[in-house]
């Protein structure tokens, strides 16, 4: 049985866009005689609707899709994923489509409800297995969390006794490293039931999240046969026989942990910016790694035509800062522009200078800066249309080492989720990537600083990033009290001040843009933390 793995690229909502790119996917099928082409979960409507399944008139789009796919493609055997409503219900549904009819449905029988998953909020879970029988095949239908749990998956499948096939429709969203994890979870699924899995993954960001394709043929060993490309668009295509052997081109599946986080930083981003209808995005660019890093990738993922950094100095910023900005923005080919706050930020300060409290020397002098830049950054996007790019990686968000209004200001994160030492070894990489100097030297070698006074440098008020982000991972991906990240061997004194960072900052979190998801627990959807909170760990 020829069969294709369709990993399309869906946007949330774009029923119709959805439709026509699984079209053309279908005619190439036909061109390739392919007895059945999948896609991936909700493909149709996009992955995650999220309250959009909450409206009548979605989920009566989705029915009058699904079912003129059905007539537009009556040549091969498809399987698709849509959001299914009858009278009472909504469903996370796989549609079988034969001969241009819809012949059978399976509803999603394990509902995620952790970390970014809310399905139970929207769906009730399906109670059936379903087989269907393609060129003599049977063939098993699974949607994504079903395979993940084996032991609920033997017992739904526990009335079919002929298993020559499993498919799983997946919107499985990426964090680096997990691919290993899918990859023994599909194996553990075929060696289980002594049976090939044909995994179909979507691709594309959608918001925070962002989804890696990686499509793969499993074999009845549990041997990965192909896998599909990594973040882009692809048809996988495999011959699988009633023997549970599998062929396909051998296409490696790469586990790079490094290169992964670029790729699905680029998609990430690309993603959010032109599916939310802008084209030019803005970077204030400081001379350091952050903005240098963030402009690098909006010029992999949108063109550096459709990049513009600004540098907005003051007398506390070095030449050294200032040339590097120049220089970055050089070697990236972007617009580039100066725009010196020097004279803006001693007019705030006369005026604020005559109310008593204020204090030129004070933390709200040096944050007058960076929300002094804010403003003209956003200024600039209300005139020009373009789409501000904030630049703080996940260290700094994670203690509020940031200004609210100020570097915080923009439409999107790119490295929201990226901690301080991924940064630096990010920008090691598009270097050796391009085999030339993107980001200068003297920016990944210079002692990090945000320069709102003379001689500032971020560890005269954090720890070395190395320990501060061996604390943050404990804290926030391992959840791990302070007693258990002290026994690690982190400092006590350091460890108490990290976390306690953590917890007075959600107030600032939550008013951040979204950002790139690229780790196991990242803040927003991933972390749900009150604002009005007196909880503290016990030391």
């Amino acid at each position: 049985m020829k069969t294709g793995l369709a990993q399309i690229n869906p946007t949330v909502g774009d029923i119709a866009g959805n439709i026509e790119k699984m079209k053309q996917i279908y005619s190439r099928a036909v061109e390739e005689k392919l007895d059945l082409l999948i896609f991936g979960e909700l493909s149709l409507c996009g992955y995650p609707p999220e309250d959009l399944l909450e409206k009548k008139d979605f989920l009566a789009e989705n029915k009058k899709a699904i079912e003129q796919l059905a007539k537009d493609c009556p040549n091969i055997a498809i399987m698709a994923g849509f959001a299914e409503a009858d009278n009472r219900n909504c469903y996370n549904s796989l549609a079988v489509i034969q001969n241009g009819k819809i012949t059978n449905i399976y509803r999603k029988a394990l509902l995620p409800n952790y970390g970014v998953f809310d399905e139970k909020r929207y769906f009730q879970p399906g109670t059936k297995s379903l087989a269907v029988k393609i060129k003599d095949m049977s063939v098993i239908c699974t949607i994504c969390e079903d395979i993940w749990e084996l032991d609920k998956l033997k017992n739904l499948l526990a009335d079919i006794e002929e298993k020559n096939l499993i498919i799983n429709i997946s919107a499985s969203p990426f964090y680096a490293g997990k691919i290993e994890q899918k990859i023994k979870v599909l194996q553990n699924c075929a060696a289980e039931f002594n049976c090939p899995v044909a995994y179909c993954n979507i691709i594309g960001g959608q918001d925070e999240l962002v989804f890696d394709g990686r499509s793969m043929f499993v074999d009845s060993k549990g041997k990965i046969i192909a896998g599909a490309k990594a973040f882009e668009e692809d048809l996988l295509i495999g011959d699988i026989d009633t023997a549970g052997q599998v062929k396909s081109p051998a296409n490696e599946v790469k586990t790079d942990y490094i290169e992964e986080i670029y790729k699905a930083l680029i998609l990430g981003t690309r993603d959010y910016i032109r599916k939310n209808g802008f084209k030019k995005v803005l970077i204030g660019l400081s001379g350091g790694i952050d903005s240098a890093f963030t402009a690098a990738i909006a010029v992999e993922a949108l063109g550096k035509e459709n990049v513009i950094g600004v540098t907005m100095p003051t007398r506390f910023n070095s030449s050294e800062t200032i040339n590097d900005a120049q220089i970055t923005a050089k070697n990236l080919g972007i617009e580039f522009h100066t725009i010196p706050i020097e004279d803006v930020l001693q007019s705030f300060n006369q005026e604020l200078g005559k109310i008593e409290d204020w204090d030129e020397k004070s933390i709200a002098f040096e944050n007058l800066q960076a929300r002094i830049r804010g403003t003209i950054l956003m200024s600039l996007s209300n005139s020009t249309g373009c789409l501000v790019l904030a630049t703080g990686n996940k260290s700094e968000t994670a203690v509020g080492y940031s200004t609210l209004y100020g570097d915080t200001a923009g439409g999107f994160a790119v490295i929201k989720d990226v901690p301080k030492t991924i940064v630096y070894k990010l920008s090691k990489y598009i270097n050796k990537l391009a085999g030339k100097e993107i980001i200068p030297q003297s920016v990944i070698t210079r002692a990090p600083s945000a320069e709102l006074r003379n001689n500032q440098k971020d560890s005269d008020s954090l720890p070395d990033y190395d320990t501060l982000d061996g604390i943050l991972k404990a804290h926030i991906e391992q959840g791990l009290s302070p007693v258990e990240i002290i026994k690690q061997g982190f400092d006590e004194k350091t460890v108490i001040k990290v976390t306690q960072m953590v917890d007075r900052n959600e107030y600032k979190r939550r008013q951040c843009p979204p950002g790139v998801k690229i780790t196991p627990k990242a803040f927003g959807k991933d972390r749900r933390m009150p604002i009005t909170n007196r909880y503290r760990h016990i030391v």
